[in-house]
């Protein structure tokens, strides 16, 4: 089978080798995966620099999230184990983690379904207690992450403001539905939330970028706001200024994801039969915006990297992988 391989830690387009191998190997609990389609996500880039939290053991295969099928023809979502991730022809993941995947979706919707619309389900439900009226303010709106707190923050009724970066972003941000979209590049992004919410601000910000983006956060987050901390796709981690949170009456609420498939396994299904009900209802769609052979994995990945992306970029396979 085909698989990209990454041999030494750095940049994506120059560390992942496109190769011929064995099938991986399922060890105790796990299953043998055909891979239909992998979604490319940020923290694939920080796997192949050595920037994750999780670091495998070289050479490894990236792609942290898959739809794919079981050798009994079941249609799966699946978080591939490591080393042996979803930019290949066939991949191993944990037996009891398999979800169902969505028909409403195609593979590609349905492999972008997982990661991001989870994060954004428990982040904005889960700890910030999202409510019907309240007005949502997404951080890179248009990207993977954030189109997917646009979606289930319009779901729930609540009022989308949308910060992008860039003329094309702003337009594929209005196109998911935000009912406010400013754009850093061109906008003052503290006075323009300030103007569209009558000086009141955002009840809760939904932040996967850090840096700068929070500093603007707490300028900006309203009396008893939540601010949720996703990531730092900017590279930069901040440093919060805790008497600011305790004189304006917020809360900073981290989110990782990844724990509740640990700590708390069922309320990850119970995530997932909700985020089918909204794919069946057309709530909730996954902005698939480029998809790509397998062949072209590696500059997929490093697009993602370099943040010129928008909504998803999913990895396509052809059916009957080779041996």
């Amino acid at each position: 089978m085909q698989a990209w391989h990454v041999h030494e830690n750095g940049e994506p387009s120059e560390v992942m080798r496109l190769a011929e191998g064995e099938r991986p190997t399922p060890g105790d609990g796990q299953v043998l995966l055909r891979v239909r389609a992998a979604n490319v996500n940020f923290p694939d880039a920080l796997l192949c620099r050595g920037q994750y939290q999780v670091r495998p053991e070289l050479p490894f295969t990236p792609g942290v999230e898959i739809c794919g099928e079981t050798e009994d023809g079941r249609r799966v979502i699946a978080n591939p184990a490591l080393p042996h991730g979803g930019f290949a022809e066939y991949a191993v993941a944990d037996a009891a983690a398999l979800l169902p995947a969505p028909e409403a979706l195609d593979d590609a919707e349905a492999a972008a379904l997982h990661i991001g619309y989870q994060t954004g389900w428990f982040g904005l439900h889960r700890r910030a207690e999202l409510q019907p009226g309240e007005t949502l303010l997404v951080h890179a709106a248009a990207g993977g992450v954030g189109s997917a707190a646009v979606q289930l923050g319009k779901a729930a009724g609540a009022t989308v403001i949308g910060v992008v970066g860039g003329a094309e972003k702003a337009a594929v941000a209005r196109e998911l539905g935000c009912d406010v979209v400013i754009d850093r590049r061109a906008e003052d992004v503290v006075a323009a939330v300030k103007e569209a919410t009558g000086g009141r601000g955002a009840d809760v910000i939904y932040d996967p970028v850090g840096g700068a983006a929070y500093a603007q956060s707490a300028k900006v987050i309203a009396f008893e706001g939540r601010i949720v901390v996703v990531g730092f796709a900017s590279g930069t981690i901040p440093s919060p200024a805790l008497n600011h949170a305790l004189v304006k009456n917020y809360s900073i609420l981290g989110l990782h994801w990844g724990l509740y498939n640990t700590k708390n396994p069922e309320l990850v299904r119970h995530c997932h039969e909700r985020l089918t009900e909204l794919a069946a209802q057309g709530a909730i769609k996954p902005l698939v915006s480029e998809r790509v052979p397998l062949s072209g994995a590696a500059a997929a990945v490093q697009r993602v990297a370099d943040g010129v992306t928008t909504g998803r970029v999913a990895v396509v396979l052809e059916k009957g992988a080779a041996a």
